[in-house]
């Protein structure tokens, strides 16, 4: 039977998810670096986490690396970039691709206040042409450096957490924006001792 002190924990975790900050990850390969993601998604207060990629099984979690963040995040499997995209457009969201081309947006000058969601391809080829012409905005992170590449997992925290910047100055973080049907479903499913499998 959940304490009282873990269901208040839960429910303040709730008030803080972002529904409308989704992160897509493309074509990546590596379970190490999608773990990581992972964590970093918690942290921010990610809800919803999407890898497009024909052979999921490949990115399986490594918990000690995740430190079980997957259970407070709603992972979702796609076999092609579109199936994953043109889905949350068609319900308002835009889709921001990173990309390392020169006409890229700073990831600064994106407005993330907006529901959006942020594509980061794979470690090796990048993004897809396909998410590229599904992208509403391509973004870059600047690089000053020999070598024009950053970690997966650190590309998505210097972005997430831009988002974060954004969204608590604009008071995301100070009430829920989940709605009680959903933070009901999201409460029982977390509190199910399956959910808690492993501890906290």
């Amino acid at each position: 039977m959940p304490t009282k002190e873990r269901i208040d924990r839960i429910k303040h975790l709730l008030a803080r998810r972002q529904p409308d900050l989704q992160v897509v990850l493309e074509g990546v390969s590596i379970a190490h670096n999608a773990s990581a993601v992972i964590r970093t998604c918690d942290a921010a207060g990610v809800l919803h986490l999407h890898l497009v990629s024909p052979r999921p099984e490949l990115l399986s979690i490594n918990k000690a690396i995740s430190t079980r963040a997957e259970k407070w995040i709603e992972i979702h499997l796609h076999d092609s970039i579109a199936e994953c995209l043109l889905p949350l457009k068609n319900s308002g969201f835009a889709v921001a691709v990173t990309h390392l081309r020169k006409d890229a947006l700073d990831y600064t000058e994106l407005d993330y206040t907006r529901p959006l969601a942020v594509v980061f391809g794979s470690e090796s080829e990048g993004v897809s042409s396909a998410a590229l012409a599904l992208a509403d905005h391509k973004i870059r992170i600047p690089m000053f450096g020999m070598v024009q590449s950053l970690n997966l997992s650190v590309s998505v925290g210097v972005i997430l957490y831009e988002a974060l910047k954004q969204r608590r100055a604009a008071g995301f973080y100070d009430h829920s924006r989940l709605t009680d049907e959903d933070c009901a479903v999201f409460l029982k499913k977390w509190l199910e001792p399956k959910g808690r499998k492993g501890g906290e």
